[in-house]
């Protein structure tokens, strides 16, 4: 049986990286990311799958045993509340302490004057990234840690120590999850990694939407300067976590920089000349970026053309998928496209046509992986959960398909030499303190192998940088 699922497991692995790599497998991959869905189908509340990461894994292992899914995410319910919770952020709302127990967890943004970052920090967030990030936006972002300059207290100890040991014991267990998946169900991987753009950082986590579209008005050379500043920082983090099989994409979560949310002068000129660089510095390492296009970006798609062949997979949420397949499936594979209302108030009949409308309209050459527009919440009806995979399995066969053999490794052709992406000014990126200063507080010649200390500091200091870059983004 073991030997069984691993067969499982391989031929859905092809069939899924065939399909990233906008070639024809031997049929449509589908790829739910699923997040609340998998309580609804398991029997857990929402508050459940928030508060016990465990119950969450189960539910997604539940949920590929009973749907012959092709890849998943570890676990979509992606915010586990124990580690915002314990680092006490305010701008979560937690199923079952701030709201019902079966509703999602929700963003809560703050007011325009109480944003993280006030429109007069700008220079302190060029000047360093890192440091600003542990003196100013997250102690303005939790009840419990103190900003720099006030009293260290109790309080403030045990939220960091425990909000970091939090960090650390999640994102540990998910090693064993992926190893569960692929051996009790033969489910492989959906992404590694994380990604967002510097433009959407600011409006999300700091300076609010409100804010960042005034300073795009009033300091746009700020912005501008401010987005230059986290690039190294957040391709550091995108490239750490990345797959290092070459396999999986990094997930690249694309919120509100795109017309109408901003002008298509802000877009041209500050948002896209700072991502950019980043997903090519990622493919020229070998990683895709699935670029989760939230909303409409179709405004937007010429400029996406203008990255590598194969380097992105592009998934379609509100955007037209017969504009999008015309203007990208050359160069790049699509996935989404199926409309979460009809997931949510359709009939399976309903959820049926829509899926054979994308596969013959959007999925035809291949190059398609069948999902939801958007994360499926617990909205989402079992019946027309089970009506997307029937329909991809019934719709979705290609006559001429061919998995691709082994190796599975997404290895661009003809790129230039990685040259990386380094800090103007601050800390390098994945640094807090450099070796020098930890050096420079020894006060004295070293007995021993310098190398071999150095090697171990850096290691542990990386920590401390994975720890609060991830706060930023992840949680």
């Amino acid at each position: 049986m073991m030997e069984d699922k691993e067969k499982l497991y391989c031929r859905r692995l092809r069939r899924y990286v065939t399909a990233l790599n906008n070639r024809k497998p031997d049929r449509v991959p589908v790829r739910p990311f699923a997040a609340e869905f998998t309580g609804r189908h398991a029997g857990y509340t929402c508050q459940q799958l928030s508060q016990n990461y465990q119950v969450a894994f189960d539910a997604m292992v539940q949920c590929c045993r009973d749907y012959d899914w092709d890849a998943v995410p570890a676990s979509m319910v992606y915010v586990w509340t124990g580690i915002t919770d314990a680092a006490g952020v305010k701008y979560y709302g937690v199923p079952g302490i701030n709201m019902a127990e079966d509703f999602g967890f929700q963003y809560r943004e703050p007011p325009e004057e109480r944003a993280f970052m006030r429109g007069d920090e700008y220079d302190r967030l060029i000047d360093d990234p890192t440091a600003f990030l542990y003196e100013i936006w997250l102690p303005r972002a939790s009840s419990r840690i103190q900003s720099a300059g006030e009293p260290v207290t109790f309080n403030h100890n045990v939220a960091l120590t425990s909000a970091a040991m939090a960090v650390s014991q999640y994102f540990n267990a998910f090693g064993p999850q992926c190893a569960r998946l692929r051996t009790e169900v033969g489910m492989p991987g959906a992404m590694a990694g994380i990604f967002k753009a510097p433009l959407d950082i600011i409006g999300d986590k700091m300076r609010g939407y409100l804010g960042l579209t005034m300073d795009l008005i009033e300091q746009p050379e700020k912005v501008m300067r401010a987005c230059e500043a986290l690039m190294p920082h957040l391709f550091w983090v995108a490239n750490a976590t990345a797959d290092p099989g070459r396999q999986l994409p990094v997930g690249y979560w694309m919120h509100r920089g795109c017309v109408p949310f901003v002008r298509p002068e802000s877009f041209d000129n500050i948002y896209w000349p700072t991502v950019k660089p980043i997903i090519e510095e990622l493919w020229k390492g070998g990683h895709q970026t699935l670029f989760y296009a939230e909303g409409s970006w179709d405004y937007h798609l010429d400029s996406f053309r203008e990255l590598p062949d194969r380097s992105i997979i592009y998934h379609i949420d509100r955007g037209d998928p017969e504009l999008v397949h015309r203007k990208l499936h050359d160069k790049f594979a699509l996935s989404g496209g199926l409309s979460n209302v009809t997931m949510a108030m359709g009939t399976p009949e309903q959820v049926r046509e829509e899926v054979r409308f994308l596969i013959e309209n959007i999925g035809r050459d291949g190059g398609y992986i069948l999902d939801a527009s958007a994360i499926m919440q617990n909205d989402t009806k079992p019946e027309n959960m089970r009506a997307m995979v029937d329909a991809a399995h019934e719709f979705g066969v290609y006559a001429d398909g061919v998995l691709m053999d082994d190796p599975l490794l997404v290895t661009p052709e003809n790129v230039e030499e990685r040259v990386g992406l380094s800090a103007r000014q601050g800390r390098s990126p994945g640094v807090c303190f450099s070796w020098d200063e930890y050096k420079a507080e020894l006060k004295g010649p070293m007995p021993g192998s310098e190398e071999f200390a150095e090697r171990l500091w850096h290691q542990v200091d990386a920590n401390g940088a994975m720890f609060i870059w991830q706060m930023l983004l992840s949680f």
